[in-house]
C-alpha cells in the first residue's frame, strides 16, 4: 500500500504551495515588477523625448531648408540683376567706345581730306608751273624758227602729250 500514499492527493500540500505560490508572486510583484515598469516608463520617456527632439530638428532642418531655398532665390535674383547691370555698363562703354572711335575715325577723315586738298594744290601748282614751263620752251620753239601750219599742229600734239605725261 504504499504505492497509494506516493499517487493519493495531499490537500495541505496543495494548499502550502499555492499560498508559497501567491506569496512568491506577490513577492516578485512588489520587488520586481514595479522597478520593471518604471524602468520601462524611464525608457519610454526617453524614447518619447528622442522622437520629439528629433521632430524638433527636423522641422528646424525643414525650416533652415526653406530659408536656405529662399536665400538660392534671392542670390539667383540678385546674380541676375549683377549680370544685367553689367551687360547694360558694358552696352553704354561699348557705345562711348564706337563713339570715340566714330569721332577719331571722322578726325582722321577730316585730316586725310585736308592733307588731301594740300596735296592736291601742291600738285596742281607744279602742274601750272610745268605747263607755264613748256608754254615757255613752246614759245621760244616757235619764236626760233618759223612755223608753217604743218609744224604748228605738230607742237601742239607734242605739247598736249607732254601735258599727258
Amino acid at each position: 500500500m504504499q504505492t497509494l500514499d506516493i499517487i493519493s492527493i495531499n490537500f495541505w500540500n496543495i494548499l502550502i504551495s499555492l499560498v508559497n505560490l501567491l506569496i512568491l508572486f506577490l513577492l516578485v510583484k512588489k520587488f520586481l515588477f514595479k522597478p520593471i515598469k518604471r524602468i520601462m516608463a524611464r525608457r519610454q520617456e526617453e524614447v518619447n523625448r528622442e522622437y520629439a527632439e528629433a521632430e524638433k530638428a527636423r522641422a528646424a532642418a525643414e525650416e533652415n531648408q526653406a530659408i536656405w531655398e529662399e536665400k538660392m532665390t534671392t542670390a539667383d535674383e540678385e546674380a541676375d540683376s549683377i549680370v544685367k547691370a553689367a551687360v547694360e555698363e558694358a552696352k553704354v562703354k561699348g557705345n562711348r567706345i564706337v563713339a570715340a572711335s566714330q569721332d577719331r575715325a571722322a578726325e582722321i577723315i577730316h585730316h586725310a581730306e585736308l592733307e588731301a586738298d594740300v596735296e592736291r594744290k601742291r600738285v596742281e601748282k607744279e602742274v601750272k608751273a610745268e605747263i607755264v614751263d613748256v608754254s615757255t620752251k613752246l614759245t621760244e620753239k616757235m619764236l626760233e624758227r618759223e612755223i608753217n601750219a604743218e609744224d604748228h599742229r605738230r607742237m601742239i600734239d607734242s605739247f598736249i602729250d607732254e601735258l599727258g605725261d
